[in-house]
């Protein structure tokens, strides 16, 4: 692969932190088919430098977004590719929201149960929840850990994150953000510190 062609697709990936993966877009851009836009994400993938996280789709009757959503696994290594050197630059960047995003996925991964399964939910009709969590495989609805992540320092809960869990069933319900207390939220949600919920993930069965 020509070494600019995977450098132009690696900074197309930065800036496309968090979201859904756009095969055709990307295919246009670099003037490939979106075989060879798989091929290359399936090499980023199998060499743990992009996380590729599936949609739920177990949710029979609603429709769902079936792409997958893609991060860059090493927040440094996105922050790089996008000319951030500093954190003004960063909060001053539209991508501050999926960068931290991206970190939280990324450390809640490194604390999940081996055998804990990850998706995030996703209906045509705005449900969303960033980062559903399995902690057994084939565990039932009530069993998943429905993660929203927010960058400010006074979380809310969002609408669609609401009805995601309505539409699911959870009980586990939390919202990370960058402070470190944990309170209750409406909705049976609580807002938690990203190293609590990360020592939650950790004794889960």
């Amino acid at each position: 692969i020509p070494a600019a062609t995977l450098q132009r697709f690696w900074t197309m990936l930065a800036h496309s932190q968090g979201g859904l993966l756009n095969a055709a877009k990307f295919a246009r851009s670099l003037g490939v088919d979106g075989k060879t836009i798989a091929n290359y994400l399936d090499l980023f993938v199998d060499l743990l430098l992009v996380r590729r996280l599936q949609p739920w789709q177990n949710n029979h009757g609603k429709r769902m977004v079936k792409s997958p959503k893609v991060y860059v696994r090493d927040s440094g290594i996105t922050h790089a590719l996008l000319g951030l050197t500093t954190m003004d630059d960063l909060l001053g960047h539209p991508i501050a929201g999926e960068s931290w995003e991206g970190y939280v996925v990324e450390n809640l991964h490194t604390a999940m149960p081996d055998h804990a399964e990850s998706y995030f939910y996703r209906s045509s009709g705005g449900a969303e929840v960033d980062l559903l969590i399995a902690p057994m495989p084939g565990c039932l609805s009530k069993d998943l850990w429905a993660i929203e992540i927010k960058r400010g320092l006074q979380p809310k809960l969002s609408r669609g994150f609401q009805s995601a869990c309505d539409d699911l069933g959870t009980e586990h319900r939390y919202v990370v953000y960058p402070g470190e207390e944990s309170y209750p939220l409406n909705h049976g949600a609580m807002a938690i510190s990203l190293s609590d919920l990360m020592k939650k993930l950790q004794t889960a069965h």
